[in-house]
Protein backbone atom coordinates (compact mmCIF):
# COMPACT_ATOMS: atom_id res chain seq x y z
CA UNK A 1 0.00 0.00 0.00
CA UNK A 2 2.25 3.23 0.97
CA UNK A 3 4.99 6.84 1.19
CA UNK A 4 8.49 8.08 1.62
CA UNK A 5 5.98 9.86 0.47
CA UNK A 6 5.13 7.24 3.49
CA UNK A 7 6.48 3.72 2.69
CA UNK A 8 3.12 2.30 2.48
CA UNK A 9 2.22 4.53 -0.86
CA UNK A 10 5.19 3.90 -2.19
CA UNK A 11 4.36 0.23 -2.36
CA UNK A 12 1.11 0.93 -3.40
CA UNK A 13 2.80 1.85 -7.09
CA UNK A 14 4.28 -2.09 -7.09
CA UNK A 15 2.25 -5.25 -7.95
CA UNK A 16 2.39 -8.14 -5.55
CA UNK A 17 2.18 -10.94 -6.46
CA UNK A 18 3.13 -13.34 -3.47
CA UNK A 19 1.23 -16.47 -2.55
CA UNK A 20 0.09 -17.13 1.11
CA UNK A 21 -1.55 -20.21 0.72
CA UNK A 22 -3.29 -20.45 -1.82
CA UNK A 23 -4.33 -16.83 -1.95
CA UNK A 24 -2.76 -13.93 -3.73
CA UNK A 25 -1.06 -11.91 -1.06
CA UNK A 26 0.18 -7.97 -2.00
CA UNK A 27 0.79 -4.63 -1.39
CA UNK A 28 -0.92 -1.84 -2.87
CA UNK A 29 -1.28 -2.94 -6.75
CA UNK A 30 -0.73 -0.47 -9.56
CA UNK A 31 -3.54 -0.62 -11.26
CA UNK A 32 -5.90 1.35 -9.80
CA UNK A 33 -7.26 4.60 -11.89
CA UNK A 34 -5.42 8.06 -11.47
CA UNK A 35 -6.11 10.65 -9.78
CA UNK A 36 -9.43 11.70 -9.19
CA UNK A 37 -11.09 8.52 -11.40
CA UNK A 38 -13.63 6.59 -9.89
CA UNK A 39 -13.49 2.77 -9.28
CA UNK A 40 -16.84 1.63 -8.44
CA UNK A 41 -18.18 -1.71 -7.82
CA UNK A 42 -21.45 -0.93 -8.56
CA UNK A 43 -22.92 0.78 -11.90
CA UNK A 44 -22.87 4.77 -11.62
CA UNK A 45 -26.44 5.78 -12.20
CA UNK A 46 -28.23 2.52 -13.96
CA UNK A 47 -30.01 0.39 -11.46
CA UNK A 48 -29.36 2.55 -8.16
CA UNK A 49 -32.57 4.20 -7.89
CA UNK A 50 -33.83 4.06 -4.51
CA UNK A 51 -30.41 2.48 -3.01
CA UNK A 52 -27.68 4.70 -0.60
CA UNK A 53 -24.50 4.88 -2.24
CA UNK A 54 -21.55 4.81 -0.16
CA UNK A 55 -18.60 6.36 -1.70
CA UNK A 56 -15.39 5.89 0.03
CA UNK A 57 -12.43 7.86 -0.26
CA UNK A 58 -8.90 5.91 -0.57
CA UNK A 59 -5.06 6.06 -2.22
CA UNK A 60 -3.33 3.47 -4.22
CA UNK A 61 -5.09 -0.02 -4.38
CA UNK A 62 -6.35 -0.11 -0.57
CA UNK A 63 -7.24 -3.62 -1.20
CA UNK A 64 -11.08 -3.95 0.40
CA UNK A 65 -12.64 -3.88 -3.35
CA UNK A 66 -9.87 -6.46 -4.75
CA UNK A 67 -10.45 -9.00 -1.97
CA UNK A 68 -14.35 -8.70 -2.42
CA UNK A 69 -15.45 -7.02 0.46
CA UNK A 70 -17.51 -4.52 -1.18
CA UNK A 71 -19.45 -6.82 -3.13
CA UNK A 72 -20.05 -8.80 0.35
CA UNK A 73 -21.34 -6.45 1.95
CA UNK A 74 -23.63 -4.88 -1.03
CA UNK A 75 -24.89 -8.50 -1.45
CA UNK A 76 -25.62 -8.71 2.51
CA UNK A 77 -27.11 -5.15 2.57
CA UNK A 78 -28.61 -4.83 -1.21
CA UNK A 79 -29.84 -1.39 -0.60
CA UNK A 80 -26.33 0.31 -0.67
CA UNK A 81 -24.36 0.65 -3.34
CA UNK A 82 -20.53 1.41 -2.79
CA UNK A 83 -17.87 2.90 -5.14
CA UNK A 84 -14.87 4.00 -4.41
CA UNK A 85 -13.11 6.84 -5.48
CA UNK A 86 -8.96 6.19 -6.04
CA UNK A 87 -5.88 8.95 -5.71
CA UNK A 88 -2.66 6.78 -6.56
CA UNK A 89 -0.35 8.82 -4.37
CA UNK A 90 -1.10 9.77 -0.70
CA UNK A 91 0.53 12.56 -1.45
CA UNK A 92 -1.70 13.97 -3.99
CA UNK A 93 -4.88 12.64 -1.64
CA UNK A 94 -3.90 13.59 1.66
CA UNK A 95 -3.73 17.42 0.67
CA UNK A 96 -7.01 17.84 -0.92
CA UNK A 97 -8.88 15.57 2.37
CA UNK A 98 -7.23 18.22 4.21
CA UNK A 99 -9.09 20.75 2.09
CA UNK A 100 -11.98 18.94 1.71
CA UNK A 101 -12.83 18.44 5.46
CA UNK A 102 -11.63 22.46 5.78
CA UNK A 103 -14.20 23.17 3.11
CA UNK A 104 -17.47 20.79 4.27
CA UNK A 105 -17.63 19.92 0.92
CA UNK A 106 -16.56 17.06 -2.01
CA UNK A 107 -15.91 14.68 0.58
CA UNK A 108 -16.62 10.81 -0.03
CA UNK A 109 -19.17 8.86 3.28
CA UNK A 110 -15.58 7.64 4.11
CA UNK A 111 -12.02 8.79 3.69
CA UNK A 112 -9.46 6.78 4.39
CA UNK A 113 -6.63 8.03 5.99
CA UNK A 114 -2.27 6.55 6.13
CA UNK A 115 -0.77 6.27 9.49
CA UNK A 116 1.46 9.07 8.81
CA UNK A 117 -0.98 11.11 8.79
CA UNK A 118 -3.39 10.46 11.47
CA UNK A 119 -2.29 12.18 14.16
CA UNK A 120 -2.81 15.71 12.15
CA UNK A 121 -6.12 14.69 11.63
CA UNK A 122 -6.79 13.34 15.68
CA UNK A 123 -5.09 16.99 16.47
CA UNK A 124 -6.77 19.23 13.72
CA UNK A 125 -9.83 17.45 11.99
CA UNK A 126 -11.64 15.53 14.83
CA UNK A 127 -14.51 17.64 15.42
CA UNK A 128 -15.42 17.06 11.78
CA UNK A 129 -15.53 13.40 11.96
CA UNK A 130 -17.85 11.03 13.45
CA UNK A 131 -17.03 9.37 16.44
CA UNK A 132 -16.55 5.97 15.31
CA UNK A 133 -16.03 4.00 18.82
CA UNK A 134 -19.69 4.55 19.54
CA UNK A 135 -20.75 2.62 16.15
CA UNK A 136 -22.75 -0.40 16.90
CA UNK A 137 -20.85 -3.21 16.58
CA UNK A 138 -17.06 -1.64 16.78
CA UNK A 139 -15.56 -2.86 20.11
CA UNK A 140 -12.42 -1.22 21.57
CA UNK A 141 -10.89 -4.30 23.00
CA UNK A 142 -10.70 -6.20 19.50
CA UNK A 143 -8.12 -3.95 18.40
CA UNK A 144 -4.64 -3.81 19.44
CA UNK A 145 -4.53 -0.81 21.73
CA UNK A 146 -1.44 0.74 19.99
CA UNK A 147 -3.59 1.20 17.24
CA UNK A 148 -6.81 2.32 18.70
CA UNK A 149 -5.12 5.45 20.17
CA UNK A 150 -3.66 6.40 17.13
CA UNK A 151 -7.50 6.64 15.73
CA UNK A 152 -7.94 8.91 19.08
CA UNK A 153 -8.36 12.03 19.58
CA UNK A 154 -7.26 13.86 22.87
CA UNK A 155 -11.33 14.62 23.94
CA UNK A 156 -10.99 10.52 23.80
CA UNK A 157 -12.96 10.23 20.49
CA UNK A 158 -12.21 7.38 18.32
CA UNK A 159 -12.60 9.43 14.92
CA UNK A 160 -10.31 6.65 12.87
CA UNK A 161 -10.63 2.84 12.88
CA UNK A 162 -7.41 1.00 12.10
CA UNK A 163 -7.24 -1.41 8.89
CA UNK A 164 -3.90 -2.89 8.85
CA UNK A 165 -0.49 -2.74 10.76
CA UNK A 166 2.83 -3.08 9.68
CA UNK A 167 5.07 -5.29 12.65
CA UNK A 168 8.11 -5.07 11.45
CA UNK A 169 10.12 -9.28 10.76
CA UNK A 170 13.80 -9.58 9.37
CA UNK A 171 13.76 -10.78 5.71
CA UNK A 172 16.80 -12.29 5.11
CA UNK A 173 18.72 -15.09 2.45
CA UNK A 174 19.29 -18.37 4.12
CA UNK A 175 21.72 -19.25 1.41
CA UNK A 176 24.03 -16.31 2.11
CA UNK A 177 23.76 -16.56 5.54
CA UNK A 178 24.64 -20.33 4.80
CA UNK A 179 27.77 -19.16 3.22
CA UNK A 180 28.93 -16.35 5.63
CA UNK A 181 28.60 -19.51 8.36
CA UNK A 182 25.20 -18.35 10.64
CA UNK A 183 22.81 -20.22 11.06
CA UNK A 184 19.76 -20.44 8.19
CA UNK A 185 17.06 -21.74 10.48
CA UNK A 186 14.48 -18.87 11.40
CA UNK A 187 14.19 -19.54 14.85
CA UNK A 188 17.93 -19.74 15.42
CA UNK A 189 18.46 -16.63 13.07
CA UNK A 190 16.09 -14.76 15.53
CA UNK A 191 17.82 -16.04 18.65
CA UNK A 192 20.91 -14.21 17.38
CA UNK A 193 19.94 -10.77 17.22
CA UNK A 194 16.39 -11.41 20.19
CA UNK A 195 16.00 -8.26 22.17
CA UNK A 196 19.10 -5.98 20.95
CA UNK A 197 19.14 -3.84 17.61
CA UNK A 198 23.27 -3.66 18.57
CA UNK A 199 22.86 -7.77 18.29
CA UNK A 200 21.47 -7.02 14.74
CA UNK A 201 24.59 -5.22 14.21
CA UNK A 202 27.40 -7.25 15.65
CA UNK A 203 25.41 -10.42 13.58
CA UNK A 204 26.17 -8.31 10.55
CA UNK A 205 30.09 -8.09 11.38
CA UNK A 206 30.22 -11.61 11.45
CA UNK A 207 28.66 -12.07 8.18
CA UNK A 208 30.99 -9.44 6.85
CA UNK A 209 34.31 -11.29 7.98
CA UNK A 210 32.57 -14.71 5.74
CA UNK A 211 30.74 -12.38 2.91
CA UNK A 212 30.06 -14.35 -0.21
CA UNK A 213 31.44 -12.06 -2.85
CA UNK A 214 29.89 -9.02 -3.45
CA UNK A 215 26.91 -9.32 -1.31
CA UNK A 216 26.57 -7.04 1.93
CA UNK A 217 24.64 -7.55 5.50
CA UNK A 218 21.55 -5.39 4.92
CA UNK A 219 20.07 -3.18 2.07
CA UNK A 220 20.36 0.33 3.41
CA UNK A 221 20.80 2.31 6.63
CA UNK A 222 18.36 4.54 6.09
CA UNK A 223 16.05 1.59 6.67
CA UNK A 224 17.37 0.12 9.55
CA UNK A 225 16.66 3.69 10.97
CA UNK A 226 13.06 3.20 10.18
CA UNK A 227 12.99 -0.04 11.69
CA UNK A 228 14.54 0.80 15.35
CA UNK A 229 12.23 4.15 15.71
CA UNK A 230 9.19 2.17 14.63
CA UNK A 231 9.59 0.82 18.18
CA UNK A 232 9.78 3.18 20.17
CA UNK A 233 6.48 5.10 22.21
CA UNK A 234 8.61 8.58 21.84
CA UNK A 235 10.11 9.37 18.79
CA UNK A 236 9.84 13.05 17.13
CA UNK A 237 6.92 14.48 19.65
CA UNK A 238 6.74 14.56 23.51
CA UNK A 239 3.03 13.71 24.91
CA UNK A 240 2.38 17.61 25.12
CA UNK A 241 2.84 17.75 21.11
CA UNK A 242 6.09 19.23 21.28
CA UNK A 243 9.21 18.35 19.02
CA UNK A 244 11.60 16.70 20.67
CA UNK A 245 13.29 14.53 18.52
CA UNK A 246 16.92 16.83 18.86
CA UNK A 247 16.93 15.93 22.45
CA UNK A 248 15.42 12.28 22.59
CA UNK A 249 18.08 9.83 23.29
CA UNK A 250 15.96 7.03 21.90
CA UNK A 251 16.58 9.07 18.43
CA UNK A 252 20.20 9.37 18.91
CA UNK A 253 20.30 5.84 19.69
CA UNK A 254 18.62 4.94 16.62
CA UNK A 255 20.50 7.34 14.78
CA UNK A 256 23.65 6.08 15.87
CA UNK A 257 22.68 1.75 15.50
CA UNK A 258 21.89 2.82 11.61
CA UNK A 259 24.92 5.51 11.18
CA UNK A 260 27.43 2.51 12.34
CA UNK A 261 25.50 0.08 9.85
CA UNK A 262 26.82 2.60 7.19
CA UNK A 263 30.08 3.31 8.85
CA UNK A 264 31.22 -0.25 9.04
CA UNK A 265 30.54 -1.30 5.82
CA UNK A 266 27.21 -3.45 6.42
CA UNK A 267 25.09 -1.91 3.55
CA UNK A 268 24.65 -2.25 0.42
CA UNK A 269 24.50 1.55 -0.09
CA UNK A 270 20.98 1.75 -1.53
CA UNK A 271 17.62 4.66 -1.33
CA UNK A 272 14.68 2.35 -1.19
CA UNK A 273 12.15 2.19 -3.40
CA UNK A 274 14.24 3.37 -5.93
CA UNK A 275 15.86 1.16 -8.80
CA UNK A 276 18.92 0.37 -7.52
CA UNK A 277 17.44 -1.12 -4.42
CA UNK A 278 15.06 -3.21 -6.66
CA UNK A 279 18.09 -4.73 -8.70
CA UNK A 280 19.65 -5.56 -5.40
CA UNK A 281 16.95 -8.01 -4.44
CA UNK A 282 17.07 -9.16 -7.55
CA UNK A 283 21.13 -9.33 -7.96
CA UNK A 284 21.39 -10.97 -4.64
CA UNK A 285 23.80 -8.10 -3.42
CA UNK A 286 22.02 -7.85 0.57
CA UNK A 287 21.77 -10.73 3.10
CA UNK A 288 18.92 -9.06 4.90
CA UNK A 289 15.86 -6.10 4.89
CA UNK A 290 13.54 -5.25 7.56
CA UNK A 291 10.69 -6.14 6.68
CA UNK A 292 6.91 -5.76 7.21
CA UNK A 293 4.10 -7.61 5.86
CA UNK A 294 3.37 -6.31 3.10
CA UNK A 295 6.77 -6.41 2.05
CA UNK A 296 6.95 -9.79 1.33
CA UNK A 297 5.38 -9.31 -1.85
CA UNK A 298 7.59 -6.84 -2.91
CA UNK A 299 10.64 -8.82 -2.57
CA UNK A 300 9.40 -11.79 -4.17
CA UNK A 301 7.89 -9.30 -7.30
CA UNK A 302 11.85 -8.36 -7.47
CA UNK A 303 13.85 -11.19 -6.44
CA UNK A 304 11.27 -13.09 -9.04
CA UNK A 305 11.64 -16.90 -9.22
CA UNK A 306 15.28 -17.30 -8.77
CA UNK A 307 14.58 -16.35 -4.97
CA UNK A 308 12.47 -18.77 -4.42
CA UNK A 309 13.20 -20.95 -1.16
CA UNK A 310 16.30 -18.56 -0.93
CA UNK A 311 14.17 -15.54 1.40
CA UNK A 312 13.03 -16.81 4.60
CA UNK A 313 11.62 -14.34 7.53
CA UNK A 314 13.06 -13.60 11.28
CA UNK A 315 11.63 -11.74 14.05
CA UNK A 316 13.10 -8.00 14.64
CA UNK A 317 15.06 -7.43 17.16
CA UNK A 318 12.37 -5.87 18.92
CA UNK A 319 8.99 -5.29 18.10
CA UNK A 320 8.40 -2.57 15.48
CA UNK A 321 5.90 -1.32 13.26
CA UNK A 322 5.99 0.19 9.48
CA UNK A 323 2.94 1.35 7.63
CA UNK A 324 -1.00 0.96 8.73
CA UNK A 325 -3.98 3.14 7.73
CA UNK A 326 -7.53 4.11 8.92
CA UNK A 327 -11.17 4.77 7.95
CA UNK A 328 -13.14 7.97 8.89
CA UNK A 329 -16.19 9.16 8.70
CA UNK A 330 -17.01 13.14 8.08
CA UNK A 331 -19.37 14.82 9.87
CA UNK A 332 -20.64 16.44 6.36
CA UNK A 333 -21.60 13.11 5.22
CA UNK A 334 -25.06 12.60 3.67
CA UNK A 335 -24.99 9.24 4.57
CA UNK A 336 -23.60 9.03 8.25
CA UNK A 337 -25.06 6.37 9.59
CA UNK A 338 -24.73 3.99 6.81
CA UNK A 339 -21.30 5.06 6.48
CA UNK A 340 -20.57 4.58 10.02
CA UNK A 341 -21.99 1.32 9.69
CA UNK A 342 -19.78 0.48 6.77
CA UNK A 343 -16.65 1.77 8.51
CA UNK A 344 -17.14 -1.04 11.19
CA UNK A 345 -17.91 -3.89 9.41
CA UNK A 346 -14.89 -3.49 6.82
CA UNK A 347 -12.51 -3.09 10.24
CA UNK A 348 -14.08 -6.36 11.69
CA UNK A 349 -11.90 -8.95 12.55
CA UNK A 350 -13.31 -11.19 10.30
CA UNK A 351 -13.60 -9.03 7.05
CA UNK A 352 -9.82 -7.84 8.12
CA UNK A 353 -8.95 -11.62 8.25
CA UNK A 354 -10.57 -12.17 4.77
CA UNK A 355 -8.24 -8.69 3.85
CA UNK A 356 -5.18 -10.35 4.99
CA UNK A 357 -5.55 -14.06 3.42
CA UNK A 358 -6.28 -11.87 -0.02
CA UNK A 359 -4.15 -8.75 0.12
CA UNK A 360 -1.17 -10.06 2.53
CA UNK A 361 -2.64 -6.63 4.63
CA UNK A 362 -1.73 -7.33 8.05
CA UNK A 363 -4.95 -6.95 10.57
CA UNK A 364 -4.87 -4.23 13.57
CA UNK A 365 -7.29 -6.19 15.05
CA UNK A 366 -5.88 -8.57 17.58
CA UNK A 367 -8.66 -10.49 17.75
CA UNK A 368 -8.27 -11.66 14.56
CA UNK A 369 -4.94 -13.55 14.93
CA UNK A 370 -6.99 -16.43 16.46
CA UNK A 371 -8.68 -16.70 12.51
CA UNK A 372 -6.87 -19.76 10.79
CA UNK A 373 -6.47 -17.30 7.80
CA UNK A 374 -4.04 -15.54 10.41
CA UNK A 375 -2.69 -17.85 12.77
CA UNK A 376 -2.44 -20.85 10.14
CA UNK A 377 -0.78 -18.67 7.31
CA UNK A 378 2.63 -19.83 5.85
CA UNK A 379 4.16 -18.39 2.73
CA UNK A 380 5.60 -20.74 0.35
CA UNK A 381 8.25 -18.42 -1.18
CA UNK A 382 9.81 -17.79 1.61
CA UNK A 383 10.29 -21.39 2.84
CA UNK A 384 6.90 -22.09 4.55
CA UNK A 385 7.56 -19.11 7.01
CA UNK A 386 4.58 -19.06 9.87
CA UNK A 387 4.20 -15.62 8.71
CA UNK A 388 0.83 -15.48 10.36
CA UNK A 389 2.34 -16.29 13.78
CA UNK A 390 5.48 -14.14 13.54
CA UNK A 391 3.80 -11.05 12.81
CA UNK A 392 1.17 -11.24 15.38
CA UNK A 393 3.78 -11.90 18.07
CA UNK A 394 4.87 -8.79 16.87
CA UNK A 395 2.28 -6.26 16.68
CA UNK A 396 1.59 -7.83 20.35
CA UNK A 397 4.69 -6.39 21.52
CA UNK A 398 4.58 -2.63 19.29
CA UNK A 399 4.29 0.03 22.46
CA UNK A 400 1.37 2.90 21.76
CA UNK A 401 3.36 5.25 20.12
CA UNK A 402 3.28 9.53 20.58
CA UNK A 403 2.47 10.08 16.66
CA UNK A 404 3.03 14.12 15.70
CA UNK A 405 1.50 16.05 13.34
CA UNK A 406 5.20 15.84 11.44
CA UNK A 407 6.16 12.74 12.05
CA UNK A 408 6.45 11.84 8.24
CA UNK A 409 8.19 15.21 7.26
CA UNK A 410 10.71 14.53 10.41
CA UNK A 411 11.31 10.73 9.22
CA UNK A 412 11.49 11.88 5.37
CA UNK A 413 14.34 14.07 6.49
CA UNK A 414 16.14 11.86 8.91
CA UNK A 415 16.28 9.22 6.42
CA UNK A 416 16.30 10.58 2.82
CA UNK A 417 18.57 13.66 3.45
CA UNK A 418 20.82 12.77 6.40
CA UNK A 419 21.33 9.34 6.69
CA UNK A 420 21.44 8.63 3.25
CA UNK A 421 23.93 11.31 3.21
CA UNK A 422 26.52 8.87 5.48
CA UNK A 423 25.34 5.95 3.71
CA UNK A 424 25.65 6.71 0.49
CA UNK A 425 28.31 10.07 0.55
CA UNK A 426 30.32 9.24 3.22
CA UNK A 427 29.62 11.89 5.31
CA UNK A 428 30.51 11.57 9.02
CA UNK A 429 27.62 10.72 11.35
CA UNK A 430 28.07 13.91 13.01
CA UNK A 431 27.09 15.58 9.81
CA UNK A 432 24.58 13.74 8.44
CA UNK A 433 22.50 14.43 11.19
CA UNK A 434 23.10 18.34 11.05
CA UNK A 435 21.99 17.97 7.80
CA UNK A 436 18.91 16.28 8.96
CA UNK A 437 18.42 18.74 11.56
CA UNK A 438 18.69 21.72 8.72
CA UNK A 439 16.34 20.77 6.25
CA UNK A 440 13.23 19.60 9.39
CA UNK A 441 14.18 22.76 10.69
CA UNK A 442 13.37 24.31 7.42
CA UNK A 443 10.24 22.32 6.44
CA UNK A 444 8.83 22.70 10.24
CA UNK A 445 9.76 27.03 9.49
CA UNK A 446 11.80 26.58 13.27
Amino acid sequence: MQLFASRRTAIALIPAVALLGGAMLSGCASDDPGPGSSAGTGSSAAGQKGKTVLKIGVFGAFGMKEAGLFDQYMKENPNVVIEQNSIERNENYYPQLLNHLTSGSGLSDIQAVEVNNIAEITATQSARLMDLGKTAGVQKDAFLPWKWAQGTAKDGRTVGLGTDVGPMGICYRKDLFQKAGLPADREAVGKLWAGDWKKYLEVGKQYQAKAPGGTKFLDSASGLLAAVMGGNEKRFYDTDGKVVYKTNPVVKEAWDIAAESATAGLTAKHQQFQKGWDQGFANGQFATVSCPPWMLGYIQDKAGAAGKGKWDVAAAPKPSNWGGAFLTVPEAGKNKAEAAKLAAWLTAPKQQATLFAKRGSFPSAQTAYSDPAVSGAKHEYFGGAPIGQIFSQAAKGVPVQILGPKDLVINTNMTDVGMLQVDQKGRSPEDGWNAAVKAIDNALDQ
